[in-house]
């Protein structure tokens, strides 16, 4: 299936390792120019060498820094199709962290996501363009552990449905893709701090409906290069959870009901 996004110019942020990477990787595929942004510069240079694409080092938190993006990118490529909001950290912030604390994490998380979406308007309004999120189902379910991050992508959520109607009149689509239990190397990295890595793996994916297994990042990826496509050109507003049937199936449905009865 040809999605139409040859020559197209996609920022994704984050973008050089886990989610982020596998969806420069599959934009590259489609034929797309990928300008690659995020505090990773040895694996974005060399992704960005593998997919012809740019890699640009910033920490987004910083407004001058999404200016710099941009800036570098209608520099190098003239215009802005599709940009992805992926960067993010699930740092733990919970109700024992400070206000200060509490706050930084939603600023770390939240903050280059209204500035870079702020930025490219002109260029996604110009082109015809979309913008799609990448949430998390903690924005759905709560973790307990992790009140800034959960508030950054809950407002992430809204966000979505607020800009969709916003770029409306534009033509302009903005959707939202949540992962639930994806195995990302953040994730790994969790799971080898852990003293039974496997075990632990094993107890989260029976809890996963579908196949009783971890989504993958590349699974991610294609969703998100569907919906910058003109594929999905009548589908905007919308939380699209990729995630095996975590959030929302009945967690009788992942249950051994051989032990029953």
């Amino acid at each position: 299936m040809d999605l139409g996004l040859t020559d197209k110019i996609i920022i994704v942020t984050g973008g050089a390792k886990g989610i982020g990477a596998a969806a420069v990787r599959s934009f590259a595929a489609e034929g797309a120019k990928v300008v690659i942004t995020g505090r990773s510069p040895a694996e974005g240079i060399a992704l960005a060498q593998e997919t012809n694409g740019l890699f640009i080092e910033a920490e987004l938190s910083n407004e001058s820094a999404c200016r710099r993006v941009v800036e570098e990118t209608l520099a190098a490529y003239g215009r802005i199709d599709v940009l992805v909001n992926n960067a993010g950290y699930n740092d733990g912030k919970n109700l024992e962290s400070t206000p200060k604390e509490f706050m930084t994490s939603v600023h770390l998380n939240l903050s280059h996501v209204y500035t870079l979406t702020h930025l490219c308007r002109e260029e996604l309004i110009r082109n015809r363009g979309a913008v799609i999120n990448v949430g998390s189902k903690v924005a759905t379910t709560g973790q307990g552990q992790t009140s800034g991050y959960a508030a950054a992508k809950g407002a992430m959520n809204a966000l979505t449905r607020e800009w969709a109607i916003a770029f409306a009149p534009d033509n302009v689509r903005v959707n939202c893709v949540l992962p639930a239990e994806c195995i990302t190397p953040q994730y790994q990295t969790w799971f080898d701090s852990l003293n039974d890595p496997a075990g632990t793996r094993a107890g989260i994916e029976q809890l996963v409906p579908l196949g009783h297994r971890m989504t993958t990042p590349e699974e991610m990826a294609d969703t998100i290069v569907f919906l910058a496509s003109s594929r999905s050109s009548h589908t905007t507003g919308q939380l699209i959870y990729v995630d095996g049937g975590y959030t929302h199936l009945d967690r009788a449905a992942s249950a051994d009901h051989s032990k029953w009865g």
